[in-house]
């Protein structure tokens, strides 16, 4: 401390705690097609896993975090905290949540990018059921309040291959609505689109400057986590 060095004529060491002053908000959708369920659990589960173990490792390094989850509409709330009590509630709302209805990520991200005042760190879950220009122009509305932004793209493997060999009927999970078809048809075409589209998605994120992780539920999640952790860290 130079200026008690001047009065003293003595060293003096200046210690303290650095605030880091971070806040997350941890976006989860629970829209219907978040129940999808394989050998490895549903989607919902793999997302609630991911979002209760970053909260505690925010809240252990004294960050606030906040939560909130959406299907049709924003279905939990809960603004962000750094105190072990907030960490409680948060685990608690993450037990409630179930997979229901339609997903309204395009109008929730939006809105949230309005409501946000301060800049944070925003990581969002989803399987991304959405036309995907409406999902990289909220990525970019993000952007542009200058938060953070950092996505967790949760797919099936079965999504992934599409391996079914016989005749299958497919249900729209989140409308109820049906499609009868022959899978070896429709292989070529389907993994055509999803190549197409995600390659969109992640050509988007690059341009957004937002981080983009492709999840499959049978991946080991606390390797997809930290792995994501070391390279913010790298960054910072």
């Amino acid at each position: 401390d130079w200026r008690v060095y001047g009065r003293t004529d003595r060293f003096y060491m200046r210690e303290f705690e650095a605030d880091t002053n971070l806040r997350c908000y941890l976006v989860m959708d629970c829209s219907a097609s978040m129940g999808f369920t394989a050998e490895h659990g549903s989607k919902l589960e793999l997302a609630r896993r991911m979002v209760a173990t970053l909260a505690y490792l925010l809240v252990q390094q004294g960050d606030a975090v906040g939560l909130q989850c959406f299907g049709e509409k924003a279905v939990h709330d809960v603004p962000p905290r750094r105190n072990p009590a907030h960490l409680r509630y948060i685990f608690d709302t993450l037990g409630k949540v179930k997979p229901h209805g339609e997903t309204a990520l395009i109008p929730t991200l939006h809105n949230f990018a309005e409501t946000i005042k301060q800049r944070a760190l925003v990581l969002i879950f989803s399987d991304f059921f959405c036309d995907v220009e409406a999902l990289l122009d909220c990525f970019q509305h993000l952007r542009f309040r200058k938060h953070d932004l950092a996505v967790f793209h949760l797919l099936d493997r079965r999504e992934l291959e599409f391996k079914f060999d016989r005749p299958v009927r497919f249900v729209d999970m989140e409308t109820d609505g049906s499609l009868l078809a022959e899978p070896a048809v429709m292989r070529s075409h389907y993994l055509n689109h999803l190549k197409e589209y995600l390659e969109r998605l992640r050509e988007g994120c690059n341009q957004f400057n937002a981080d983009y992780h492709q999840v499959v539920t049978d991946q080991d999640y606390e390797k997809i986590l930290a792995d994501f952790l070391v390279e913010r860290a790298r960054h910072q």
